[in-house]
């Protein structure tokens, strides 16, 4: 990012290791935070990300916590007040939702089946595409009406209608592992992804067409592939290479294809 002229990314999707929770080939060998079990500078992470993300830009920030002697971290509610610090507003504090396979906990809580999905925003969002696949009860169409007002007068009203599918909550719900996260078996060579459709559903929530997306801890290459389904222009940090290897070959393939068996 230091290479990053200010005000130059318009979204950016990560995962970053949180809490020591994968040894990822033992290539995380940066310097630690204050924050008991990270092992990358997040500090300077943040501010450089608030520097480089453009006035409406987004940050989606996917992060959970480990149980460490009968008490959570709490690390991703740190996380998100230092980049409340930095400038950047708390959009929306999101959900996501995973069946109990792979989940982490233990035998003494309930089984821990969720990360968070922290929206920082520079300003307001320039773009906010809301996703409406949320099936109402009915739908309605628009109708007009009158309303007696205190001093007897009649005003006038218009109610808007909906159709069958409204906006979703903000808790997303996906299925994950082999034949869910994602149909690339070579994206299951590391050891920590989260589904294309998580990248696919904020990509296309937060940005247009050509804008520019960014990802600081590449991984896999999830969000690169994602974008370049969506027409999005997409860069990507990764400091182990063979993880850049399997981000490589992922988006070099001819037919892009979802874990939901759409091919586009």
């Amino acid at each position: 990012m230091a290479k990053m002229s200010d005000s130059y990314i318009d979204l950016t999707i990560t995962s970053p290791p949180y809490d020591s929770l994968r040894s990822y080939n033992n290539q995380i060998h940066v310097v630690k935070t204050e924050f008991n079990g990270y092992t990358f500078p997040f500090e300077k992470i943040a501010q450089e990300l608030f520097r480089v993300t453009k006035e409406g830009g987004v940050v989606v920030w996917v992060v959970g916590d480990s149980c460490i002697e009968g008490s959570e971290t709490g690390n991703s509610f740190r996380q998100a007040l230092f980049f409340r610090e930095c400038g950047f507003n708390l959009f929306d504090t999101m959900i996501y939702s995973k069946p109990p396979r792979g989940a982490v906990g233990n035998n003494q809580t309930y089984w821990q089946a969720f990360e968070y999905m922290f929206v920082f925003s520079k300003g307001y969002p320039k773009t906010i595409n809301l996703i409406k696949d949320r099936k109402n009860k009915e739908s309605r169409k628009g109708d007009s009406g009158t309303k007696r007002l205190q001093n007897g007068d009649l005003l006038q009203l218009k109610r808007g209608g909906y159709g069958e599918f409204g906006r979703r909550t903000n808790i997303w719900e996906y299925n994950i592992g082999k034949g869910h996260s994602t149909g690339d078996a070579i994206a299951f060579e590391h050891p920590a992804i989260f589904p294309e459709k998580l990248a696919h559903d904020h990509i296309y929530t937060w940005s247009n067409i050509g804008d520019l997306v960014y990802d600081p801890m590449m991984g896999s290459g999830t969000v690169a592939k994602m974008c370049a389904i969506q027409d999005r222009n997409y860069l990507g940090s990764e400091i182990n290479k063979d993880y850049c290897k399997i981000a490589e070959k992922r988006i070099a393939q001819k037919t892009l294809e979802y874990a939901s068996g759409i091919t586009i």
